[in-house]
């Protein structure tokens, strides 16, 4: 699947795949922001709330016969999405095996660039999420050349799961990074990875002054205690850094997923007493969001 996913993406050099834009949005960042969802990732975790933003769409075209409006359509062997025609039922979605979107569009920088221009005096700035958006980082790059001199700062919401040698051009002209620590032992159960890079991306940002906050999903019976504890004790000499921890929760999940998030969800009690743990060790700003 990850395969198909690159070979998709060179062959749109100039163009990006995207799932949604949230053109106010004051959750991504700070203040009012632009938020764009790039479709691909490169991890699959268990509680993924937008899991159809894994993958690419293959054209299988499964999806055309499920839909009830009629929006979407075969042509040469492609799946056409009609938005005009479409009543926001989700069924695609539901039906798709792939963890993909026949709703997701093709945009170039051009196109972007056009749309924030129009928003550009109701918003802070941008933000760049997913899926995860460094899979698509020169994109990104041209993007926020093009947003900087609008006077608009530059947010990537990322799951920490990339290169930093590749991403260096990424890295100098993004403002601030928003980046998830999911786990220190049990990556694989959660994420399926047993890659660790994250931990050392962070430190890296941190040093950088480039990271704006960091998410730990709660998870329970999963490493969580120790998580947050290793990411506070790295979090603790930088006071400006807010950790937020998030209860799990089932919300936009498929009945599989919800099935394994069976007595994984924790008690609100659980939550306050991680929270007070980060304080213990030093964290300035912790939240938690129940």
């Amino acid at each position: 699947m990850r395969m198909y996913l690159r070979e998709e993406q060179e062959k749109m050099e100039s163009k990006a795949v995207i799932n949604k834009i949230i053109p106010f949005s004051n959750v991504d960042g700070p203040g009012n922001r632009y938020a764009i969802f790039f479709q691909g990732c490169n991890i699959n975790c268990i509680y993924c709330h937008n899991p159809e933003t894994i993958h690419v769409c293959n054209h299988c075209m499964a999806c055309i016969e499920k839909c009830p409006g009629g929006a979407l359509k075969r042509e040469k062997d492609k799946v056409v999405f009609y938005e005009d025609l479409c009543i926001a039922c989700d069924a695609c979605i539901r039906t798709c095996r792939l963890s993909a979107s026949p709703k997701a569009k093709l945009y170039t920088v051009e196109q972007l660039i056009e749309q924030i221009q129009s928003y550009k005096a109701f918003i802070r700035g941008i933000t760049v999420s997913g899926g995860e958006p460094t899979l698509q980082k020169d994109f990104v790059v041209q993007l926020f050349r093009g947003v900087k001199p609008m006077g608009l700062t530059c947010f990537v919401d990322t799951n920490g799961f990339f290169s930093k040698e590749t991403c260096q051009g990424l890295i100098e002209i993004t403002d601030r990074f928003m980046i998830d620590i999911k786990s220190m032992d049990c990556l694989e159960v959660l994420c399926g990875t047993k890659n660790n890079q994250h931990v050392d991306n962070l430190k890296y940002l941190l040093k950088l002054d480039k990271v704006y906050e960091v998410r730990t999903v709660i998870v329970k019976d999963m490493d969580a205690e120790k998580t947050v504890k290793e990411v506070s004790k790295i979090l603790k000499g930088y006071p400006n850094v807010k950790y937020k921890l998030i209860k799990v929760h089932t919300l936009g999940l498929t009945e599989e997923q919800k099935q394994k998030m069976d007595g994984k969800i924790p008690e609100d009690k659980e939550m306050s007493q991680l929270v007070e743990l980060a304080k213990s060790i030093g964290v300035n700003k912790v939240s938690c969001i129940l």
